[in-house]
């Protein structure tokens, strides 16, 4: 996590974006997306000189691509070499059911952090966990003249975050032994946890508690307080969390404060669907 104070930066951020923009992209993941909006849009399944067609490419570059998204199930076919016919694959229902419920946690968890970020006057976020990392899918700025570089996208540890440690405190200690093996404990401050077992002490503070602290443990003089959220299924889907200065956060106000996260975490989560 980054700290800067609020300027107006965003200008010269879009300049850049638009002055790179296309200079990334990768023609053959282009043309295999291509290939799937042209499958989405067909009515019945295609054969691979439909296919090349709608693309404009040979035969053996249309089966190609389509061999390869096959194989990441995003593809399925019937039939044998160019005579089979090719239709979506139930991995993109798979892909989509995670993207609509990110959405949807997004959607149900804003309003909610714009009340808290309102009440206590810290800068707000939800995030999710993917591949044993929290990902920020959105933020509230507290009205502060330091800004904290939140950026949605942004990717955070779990055994240092606020809200990393609010998802550990819904596993099990295997399960935050193993995330742990799979990921590291690497120091970010002198005050980062970088052992497991005192990890697996501080874990069950927070389940004691039902809100973490990350104290100074990501960057010093912040600190963060988060909660979980949890979805339809009764899983973690997610947390939030609220970010501030140390000097601004006592210890009774961090409790307080605490309070009022898990109180917001809950009510995302009522609105999720949750049955906790």
């Amino acid at each position: 996590m980054t700290i800067e104070t609020v300027g107006h930066d965003s200008d010269k951020v879009r300049q850049i974006a638009d002055a790179t923009a296309g200079r990334y992209t990768l023609r053959s993941i282009s043309r295999a997306i291509d290939a799937l909006e042209i499958l989405a849009a067909a009515e019945t399944s295609m054969g691979v000189s439909d296919v090349a067609r709608a693309l404009g490419a040979s035969k053996s570059t249309a089966f190609a691509i389509l061999q390869t998204l096959e194989e990441r199930n995003l593809v399925s076919s019937a039939g044998e070499g160019f005579q089979r016919r090719y239709e979506l694959g139930l991995g993109l229902a798979r892909l989509g059911h995670r993207a609509v419920s990110r959405v949807s946690m997004l959607d149900s968890a804003m309003p909610h952090l714009e009340r808290l970020t309102k009440m206590t006057k810290l800068s707000s976020r939800v995030a999710t966990m993917s591949q044993g990392i929290a990902v920020v899918l959105g933020q509230v700025d507290g009205p502060a003249s330091v800004r904290f570089d939140l950026n949605m996208g942004g990717r955070e540890r779990l055994h240092c975050t606020g809200i990393g440690k609010a998802i550990l405190g819904q596993c099990t200690d295997a399960e935050v032994i193993e995330l742990a093996e799979q990921t590291g404990l690497p120091r970010h401050t002198d005050y980062t946890i970088t052992s497991i077992d005192a990890l697996l002490d501080d874990i069950r503070k927070v389940r004691e508690r039902g809100f973490s602290v990350d104290d100074e443990e990501d960057a010093e003089g912040v600190i963060c307080i988060g909660a979980p959220l949890i979805d339809h299924t009764n899983a973690c889907a997610g947390g939030i969390s609220v970010t501030g200065l140390k000097v601004s956060l006592s210890a009774d106000r961090v409790m307080r404060v605490g309070e009022l996260v898990m109180a917001t975490a809950e009510a995302i989560s009522q609105r999720m669907g949750s049955l906790k």
